[in-house]
């Protein structure tokens, strides 16, 4: 059975690469519970229509997911959720102009999960 999370979105005029941003959601979706550990993603292709990207965009962006930890990828079973995502540790809470921001400046990923993208005024 495939998750249904298709609640996936891309937005091509940040300057956040779009396997980035699919990364992104898809660790976000994780985290929020839309895909539990076990259960199978959609193929990539399928993904990439909704998107409306590049097949090899997904792949990247399930690739990246995979090296972390999060996915796994299976002769025949596809890609299925492999573990969860610490809310605290989700890049994708933080918003995209201040992780592109972030990125001018070579801020580590541990300084940004650590972030407060509003700081008190």
């Amino acid at each position: 059975m495939y998750s249904t999370m298709f609640d996936v979105k891309v937005d091509r005029s940040e300057d956040v690469a779009l396997h980035d941003q699919v990364a992104g959601e898809i660790r976000r979706a994780i985290a929020a519970g839309e895909a539990s550990p076990g259960e199978r993603l959609p193929p990539a292709k399928d993904l990439a229509a909704v998107l409306g990207v590049n097949s090899n965009t997904v792949l990247r962006a399930l690739r990246i997911l995979r090296d972390e930890g999060l996915l796994d990828f299976r002769r025949g079973r596809g890609v299925t959720v492999a573990g969860t995502v610490h809310e605290g540790a989700v890049m994708t809470m933080v918003p995209l102009p201040f992780v592109a921001a972030a990125a001018t400046f070579t801020v580590g990923d541990d300084e940004m999960a650590t972030a407060d993208p509003l700081p008190a005024a």
